[in-house]
């Protein structure tokens, strides 16, 4: 049986990392962001925000490692796992500031296919800056279509997840699960 590799993407602050963390407790196999792991490695190396200051080479480390993810998926028992994210989100926000990044990354979106995407509008209300996370909410609406832009352009099709409890947001991704 090959293990269904199921991504939950939304652009910053719209409850990704709260759905994850609600599958786990429900016994899921999910495998988290690594984004806040890669910023506060570079700020040990003395950068402060690798994204602002060096955004190639902190979307060529996040490409890494959501790539590893992507194949430690692949060795799983269960019959799904959740990313929170993956690999197409790194060009989405690429787009987003305007920067080039080489062809190597499209190869990589390319080789790499996800069985089902599930993606958080931006909402308001829950919305939070934090130390990591630098962008307001007027960047989060474009976050968002950059990552619709990005996951469509590679033929996914998008399954929305309304605004809800965190339980109630996770019990729709498993029931949408179900019937696909």
């Amino acid at each position: 049986m090959k293990t269904k590799k199921i991504v939950i993407t939304g652009g910053p602050g719209t409850g990704k990392s709260s759905i994850i963390n609600e599958l786990q407790k429900k016994g899921y196999s999910c495998l988290e962001e690594i984004s806040r792991q890669v910023t506060l490695q570079a700020r040990e190396e003395g950068i402060e925000q690798m994204f602002l200051t060096e955004p190639l080479l902190f979307s060529e480390r996040l490409l890494k490692g959501r790539k590893a993810q992507f194949y430690e998926a692949n060795t799983s028992i269960q019959p799904c796992v959740f990313l929170d994210r993956g690999v197409h989100d790194v060009l989405a926000y690429m787009d987003f500031i305007g920067d080039k990044y080489p062809e190597t990354f499209k190869n990589v979106c390319d080789s790499l296919a996800y069985d089902h995407i599930f993606i958080l509008k931006p909402w308001k209300e829950i919305y939070k800056s934090d130390a990591v996370r630098y962008e307001n909410f007027e960047q989060a609406l474009q976050i968002h279509e950059c990552l619709v832009n990005t996951y469509e352009g590679f033929n996914y099709t998008l399954i929305d997840v309304p605004f809800d409890t965190v339980e109630n947001r996770a019990d729709y991704i498993l029931n949408e699960i179900k019937t696909l």
